[in-house]
């Protein structure tokens, strides 16, 4: 019997405290702490301190690039730049990679420095930000009547027939009511545990003895990885390329990316420091 999910929220007067808010609450604030100490056991102390800085700036990125994704390719109605749901991963994270780039040149930092550190945070941090996706009913799967199978009759949307055909495409099963509750892939819980793996994966690796910007690179390739990987469970109607969606073809090109930083930073050398600072080698 599939399980039955429904929204976990906290009243708080006209705007609920969703579980979905508290997991990005908390997404963040672990990837701050898991920067920020990286960057004073590696020896950058007056980097560690501009991290409250840079998240504030990622937060925003964040915001501002998942609603435009949103927006702009998932729903292409720009009147959904001002309703709460809507915040798409790959547009969050350009958001906040760019923000955070502007940010560290404006303070002139070292962008790879402290792009060394946040692959191992962003892992962390998506893996908790994913069970807010789970809290909400969101980003869920098709349909499914395996062992693991949930079901969201408050979802966003809910996981009916209707929806699922509306929203996402997937033929109404026949003899099943627009109104049935469907069973799903629960993808959040998929991603949280891959996210997790990622995370152990770039922990392992923190103390490598490249240059600077090349752990970033390792995460390049393993999120592009797990976004591909996932998208053939997901609930989703924007296959633009073929067989493969939007998602994926973003993760394909984001993989590349990877591929080319750990190729660029492999080796020490003029402009391209190792990991830890002088004081901290000594």
């Amino acid at each position: 019997m599939p399980t039955t999910v429904l929204p976990f929220e906290i009243p708080l007067g006209p705007l609920p405290l969703t579980g979905f808010g508290i997991a990005v609450f908390m997404g963040f604030a672990i990837s701050q702490v898991i920067s920020q100490r990286e960057l004073m056991r590696r020896g950058h102390l007056s980097d560690a301190e501009a991290m409250p800085d840079l998240i504030l700036a990622a937060v925003i990125g964040t915001l501002i690039g998942g609603k435009l994704y949103y927006s702009a390719v998932v729903t292409k109605d720009w009147s959904d730049l001002l309703s709460r749901a809507g915040f798409v991963f790959w547009g969050g994270f350009m958001g906040s990679v760019l923000l955070c780039w502007l940010f560290i040149k404006w303070k002139k930092l070292s962008f790879p420095r402290f792009a060394d550190v946040s692959g191992v945070a962003i892992a962390a941090g998506y893996s908790v930000g994913r069970t807010g996706c789970w809290a909400v009913g969101d980003d869920y799967g098709r349909p499914w009547d395996g062992p693991l199978a949930v079901m969201f009759p408050q979802g966003a949307p809910p996981s009916t027939a209707f929806h699922m055909n509306r929203s996402f495409g997937v033929p109404i099963p026949e003899g099943v009511s627009p109104e049935t509750v469907l069973a799903v892939h629960p993808t959040q819980l998929y991603e949280t545990a891959l996210g997790f793996v990622m995370f152990l994966i770039l922990w392992r690796l923190r103390d490598h003895k490249h240059a600077e910007g090349w752990l970033f690179g390792v995460y390049c390739v393993l999120a592009g990885l797990e976004r591909f990987f996932i998208e053939f469970f997901r609930a989703k109607d924007d296959r633009f390329f073929g067989p493969l969606t939007a998602a994926q073809v973003i993760g394909l090109t984001i993989m590349a990316i990877g591929v080319v930083l750990m190729v660029v930073r492999r080796q020490t050398g003029p402009g391209r420091p190792g990991i830890y600072a002088a004081t901290a080698q000594a």
